[in-house]
């Protein structure tokens, strides 16, 4: 099968590309940046913004199926300001479903998020809800997988935790009571390959989670523990987060604005965790503390 993986060079791309190489596809990663780093030396690599419909033609042509994984991160506010989110998750789409109707692609795998709804709360939600509208009313066979927040090598969940905590003591929204469900990219990945491979899944929206529920207290908490320091959590008004955060937004140097307090207004967990649909089981997910407890 031929594969186009749009952000193929990003963290989600570059682990299902491999995957997608084990399974004996060849795949194109489409990329800005076109850095083949990370990629099997059988991913063809090329030059493409789902932004720029012109740079899509090419890259699309011949390709059975294309997985769409191009996003801005909803951790942190994007350069341009939120206004980017529909540019990016929901005009970027359309201009993917576009060149693949044109270029009589059979279907389109999207990664969404969990949550996603067109009227939902914050500019990220609202674009990935409207892009899945989108891509439900094409005409190509479509499946759309919503993770919670994913972690592994090259994300930036930790990262974003670090960011926002200090070790020993540490002030959160909240206290840091938002719900997480964080999923490794080692789980995600043959699910996504399998939402690529297995005409079963065409028509699905997958709601898809790790095995664990953890506030972001906790995994602050773990984060550091496993660096062996402690933390204590100091409990932040919302009231007083979504001020300092308003204030701040017009700094450049400040990496969170309006959108992210929002987004900590609620959980990012499934109702029903959907990975049993790809025959897995919560039991065999890996948990947060084990990669993190790994040397």
């Amino acid at each position: 099968m031929h594969v186009l993986v749009t952000g193929g060079t990003g963290f989600v791309g570059t682990h299902l590309s491999r995957e997608l190489v084990d399974r004996g596809h060849s795949v194109t990663a489409l990329s800005r940046s076109a850095d083949p780093s990370g990629l099997p030396d059988s991913v063809e690599v090329v030059s493409g913004d789902v932004t720029d419909p012109d740079s899509l033609t090419g890259p699309i042509a011949d390709q059975d199926v294309v997985v769409n994984l191009v996003a801005l991160s909803p951790l942190f506010k994007p350069k341009g300001g939120d206004k980017m989110h529909e540019h990016v998750h929901l005009q970027g789409t359309r201009n993917v479903i576009e060149a693949a109707e044109a270029a009589d692609v059979s279907t389109i795998v999207q990664m969404s998020a969990l949550g996603a709804d067109p009227e939902g709360s914050t500019a990220y939600i609202r674009a990935k809800g409207r892009a899945e509208t989108a891509v439900r009313e094409s005409t190509l066979d479509w499946t759309i997988v919503r993770p919670s927040v994913i972690f592994g090598e090259g994300g930036e969940f930790v990262r974003f935790t670090r960011v926002l905590t200090t070790p020993y003591v540490t002030a959160l929204p909240s206290g840091g009571s938002t719900r997480f469900q964080p999923i490794w990219i080692g789980d995600l990945a043959p699910m996504l390959a399998a939402a690529v491979e297995d005409e079963r899944h065409r028509g699905e929206t997958y709601d898809i989670g790790g095995p664990e529920t953890q506030t972001l207290a906790d995994i602050a908490r773990l984060v550091y523990q496993t660096e062996g320091k402690s933390l204590s959590v100091l409990p932040v008004p919302m009231s007083l987060t979504r001020i300092g955060m308003h204030l701040a937004d017009p700094l450049p140097f400040v990496p969170f604005g309006p959108d992210q307090y929002r987004s900590l207004r609620f959980d990012n967990t499934t109702a029903t965790n959907d990975v049993a649909e790809f025959a897995v089981s919560e039991d065999e997910l890996r948990t947060l503390r084990e990669y993190l407890s790994e040397p």
